[in-house]
């Protein structure tokens, strides 16, 4: 695969390595196990949850991560501390290298943020015929990726809306995806799609707020119908969705999308809180 490390070091099963010497990325055949984690202030956001999903990916599809947790958080604190950056993704990737054995690599890449117009004025969206293979399991597919940036570059589109054999849409290419009727929310059920961090917090956070949730598949006949969508995300956290090809979508002024947006904020700084205070 293609090396991503950025910043000056990363991390091989604890140790660390220059970003100049990045023999090892180009040894990796088979499509790795990965997580790619926000850095907010020095802070891993929501790490237990992403080490945790990790480790379900792997089991899907038969495999077993040998470092333990205690040991990823150190490594991910030296990572941090060595390279002197506070505000970046950082991704873990396990794999096997013949003739190594089982690797885990930590290291920063290059990350985007959406800026403040795309949350005022919401997000150009396509519709791509595909379905995963394993919604569940966060393997890293590069030809899917590669496919993906191309049509979204070509469509000046910000995310693609994956749509099934039979026309209903689970997720996002890189995000989950919800969609508001009324006062309903509405999101792929649990076994469509990959259960990211986010969507967690924000389905944590309907409930706090008594917004009812319902975990069903969108048919692209009835986006038309909708009120409103949004696509959530590691490096997005709640992000407005202004069109879906050629639909257009008022979210950015959904009164539930604003309310789920501010409830997932609120939980994102505790969490920063209470794991700065773990640190200390």
């Amino acid at each position: 695969m293609k090396p991503e490390a950025i910043e000056r070091f990363y991390m091989v099963n604890g140790e660390l390595k220059s970003t100049t010497d990045v023999a090892i990325f180009q040894m990796i055949e088979k499509p790795p196990i990965y997580e790619v984690i926000r850095v907010i202030d020095g802070i891993p956001l929501f790490l237990k949850e992403h080490l945790d999903r990790m480790r379900k990916s792997a089991y899907i599809v038969g495999y077993s991560i040998e470092m333990r947790d205690e040991d990823i958080e150190r490594d991910i604190r030296e990572l941090i501390s060595q390279n002197e950056v506070k505000n970046l993704n950082i991704k873990l990737l396990s794999t096997d290298i013949e003739g190594l054995g089982q690797v885990f690599l930590i290291y920063f890449i290059k990350s985007f943020y959406p800026p403040k117009e795309y949350y005022e004025n919401g997000i150009h969206t396509i519709l791509i015929h595909h379905k995963r293979e394993n919604p569940n399991a966060k393997v890293q597919v590069s030809t899917f990726r590669e496919e993906v940036a191309r049509q979204l570059d070509e469509k000046k589109a910000f995310e693609a809306l994956l749509v099934d054999s039979n026309g209903y849409i689970p997720e996002g290419s890189r995000s989950n995806i919800f969609f508001i009727k009324g006062d309903t929310v509405y999101t792929a059920p649990k076994g469509d799609v990959l259960l990211g961090i986010t969507r967690e917090y924000i389905l944590k956070t309907c409930k706090e707020l008594n917004i009812r949730v319902i975990e069903e598949n969108i048919h692209i006949c009835d986006l038309a119908k909708l009120d409103g969508a949004f696509m959530s995300g590691t490096s997005v956290n709640v992000l407005p969705i202004a069109s879906i090809d050629d639909i257009k979508l008022n979210s950015v002024d959904n009164e539930i999308i604003r309310a789920v947006n501010n409830g997932y904020m609120d939980g994102m700084e505790k969490d920063i809180i209470n794991k700065r205070r773990d640190w200390e």
